[in-house]
């Protein structure tokens, strides 16, 4: 199939095929005329790519990850590297997570206190910076 069908049967842009192929999560082959050809198999493959993507992992994790996996959800066997390197994204997003909760709260801490004191005293504030 070309990359317009495969984009369609897989709910992708086809700039997002291209971008899957040259970071090596998909393969196309080339018709005579030059244009990408995807077997069958493809558009599962576009569809657990979008799903790992969907988990936060990265490109390079899933290219790790992606000869693996089976099914559209897909599943992963649970071999050591493999635990390793989802523990060790799950760990960042943790982090990711507490840096913005933490965020949120001083931000909240500044709202509260200027709707406090009312901000009398100040020009009106018209959203530039």
């Amino acid at each position: 199939m070309l990359i317009g069908e495969l984009s369609r049967r897989a709910g992708v842009n086809a700039h997002q095929l291209r971008y899957y192929e040259a970071q090596g999560l998909l393969e196309a082959g080339r018709g005579a005329n030059g244009y990408r050809e995807y077997d069958e198999s493809a558009v599962l493959r576009v569809k657990q790519i979008r799903h790992l993507l969907g988990a936060g992992l990265s490109s390079e994790d899933i290219a790790y990850v992606l000869p693996c996996a089976l099914g559209e959800a897909p599943e992963l066997p649970g071999c050591p590297e493999l635990l390793a390197s989802m523990r060790s994204r799950l760990r960042r997003l943790d982090d990711q997570m507490a840096t913005l909760a933490g965020s949120r709260e001083a931000l909240a801490r500044y709202i509260d206190a200027a709707e406090r004191t009312g901000g009398e005293n100040y020009p009106p504030f018209d959203g530039t910076a």
